[in-house]
């Protein structure tokens, strides 16, 4: 099953608004698809799976409280970014990837959903000032080089049940990637939460701040 109604399944709470914004996702990125490739075509096919309920493994792993700041590296489209902003729409989100056109897409669809909590721009993590409490992402690199690039950019006080860092949604074999971190990290297995067979070997790893 690759419809909305996945989403529905594994997370039976949602608000009817909620529900409303993720019943929109396929359609709008099927429109902005025909303008700027950022999802391609077979994918598309596996929209909910690969994409939406992929990105909403993070919500197993931690509730955001109100007020949590997130920011998502390398966000492409809008994932884990958009997803996770639909599921806390008290948290602040900021999305940003160094890929101007795909910023543009992320700030559409943000805006004909009406989420008011979230923030995109065209920069490199390198750039950003500001300290969030987690940082997000999928995959955008090796793990210690994506720790390089945001050293230092993680806000020191945590108000959530997890100590503030870094969730990083990640497929295959990591272990000599993360060997470095090993006191910092603990990894969670997306198969413990969710059945679909894309998910077989696909974790999120936890770098405490």
């Amino acid at each position: 099953m690759d419809t909305v109604e996945l989403i529905y399944r594994y997370f039976p709470d949602l608000t009817a608004e909620q529900r409303q914004q993720l019943g929109c996702l396929d359609q709008l990125y099927r429109e902005w698809n025909e303008k700027i490739n950022v999802i391609s075509r077979k994918d598309m096919e596996n929209f909910w799976v690969h994409h939406v309920l992929h990105s909403l493994a993070i919500a197993k792993v931690i509730r955001f409280r109100p007020g949590t700041k997130i920011m998502d590296v390398g966000t492409g489209g809008g994932f884990p970014g958009i997803p996770l902003a639909i599921l806390f729409p008290e948290s602040e989100f900021y999305l940003v990837d160094s890929i101007g056109k795909k910023i543009r897409v992320v700030q559409g669809i943000s805006e004909a959903l009406g989420l008011t909590n979230v923030r995109a721009e065209q920069t490199r993590v390198e750039n950003v000032m500001e300290k969030p409490d987690f940082i997000v992402s999928r995959a955008v690199t090796a793990f210690p080089a994506f720790v390089k690039w945001v050293r230092g950019k993680i806000a020191s006080r945590s108000e959530n049940e997890l100590d503030n860092g870094i969730l990083y949604l990640k497929g295959g074999d990591f272990e000599e990637e993360i060997a470095p971190y090993r006191s910092r990290v603990k990894v969670y297995a997306i198969p413990d939460f969710f059945e679909e067979e894309f998910f077989g070997t696909k974790k999120i790893i936890y770098l405490k701040g």
